[in-house]
């Protein structure tokens, strides 16, 4: 009897591993992410973004959701030295580009979580500021580039539910000329902006779906 329950038992637990086996090939046939890459993800790029790169730390961007092509752009800048991270440049080192375009797909094909901003002026001033720019000193409205729904495009980033204060942080970067691997037109624009107008901007964008 106990060696029937335990051939039993032993045959039951050989069924679930490839149960387990199974549900994994199906997900690597449906979102083409190989164990590797998850691995990638989980050691090297959770801790800072988060699991589904919703990462609560402000200082470094969500990448849920964000667009693909952009992605693998940025972490090429990022290995290549173009675009400057002491954080960012060991994690990419000795990743292939096909990791590196592996690791894109996965983040883009999570679902990003905006913040739930509350109306009030300082959101207002940013919904006109993207929509309409500021005419007086010369910023020109972002949804031209970014679209009105603040989506961007392949080689655009996404700002919609973007961290407030990282996006904050990256227009003083092009304000200082400290980030120069993008194009150069955000200079210019960031240059134009007030500190208020900034604060405002990142606040309306950091709650949009």
């Amino acid at each position: 009897m106990t060696t029937v329950k335990t051939m039993r038992v032993g045959t039951c637990a050989r069924y679930l591993a490839l149960l387990s086996l199974a549900a994994c090939g199906l997900a690597m046939a449906e979102t083409g992410i190989t164990p590797r890459i998850e691995k990638i993800a989980a050691e090297r790029c959770e801790a800072c973004h988060g699991h589904d790169g919703q990462g609560n730390n402000a200082m470094f961007p969500k990448l849920g959701g964000q667009n693909e092509t952009y992605l693998v752009q940025q972490m090429f800048n990022f290995k290549s030295g173009a675009r400057r991270s002491s954080v960012m440049e060991p994690q990419l080192a000795d990743l292939s580009g096909d990791d590196i375009s592996q690791l894109a797909k996965r983040f883009s094909s999570r679902t990003l979580v905006a913040v739930a901003n509350p109306d009030n002026p300082l959101k207002t001033r940013g919904r006109t500021l993207y929509l309409e720019g500021n005419p007086a000193n010369g910023v020109a409205a972002c949804y031209v580039c970014h679209g009105t729904a603040a989506r961007g495009g392949q080689m655009l980033p996404r700002l919609a539910g973007q961290h407030a204060d990282y996006l904050e942080l990256q227009l003083r970067r092009f304000i200082e000329r400290s980030r120069t691997t993008d194009q150069t037109l955000m200079h210019s624009v960031a240059s134009r902006m007030t500190d208020e107008e900034i604060r405002a901007v990142s606040y309306y964008l950091s709650g949009l779906n």
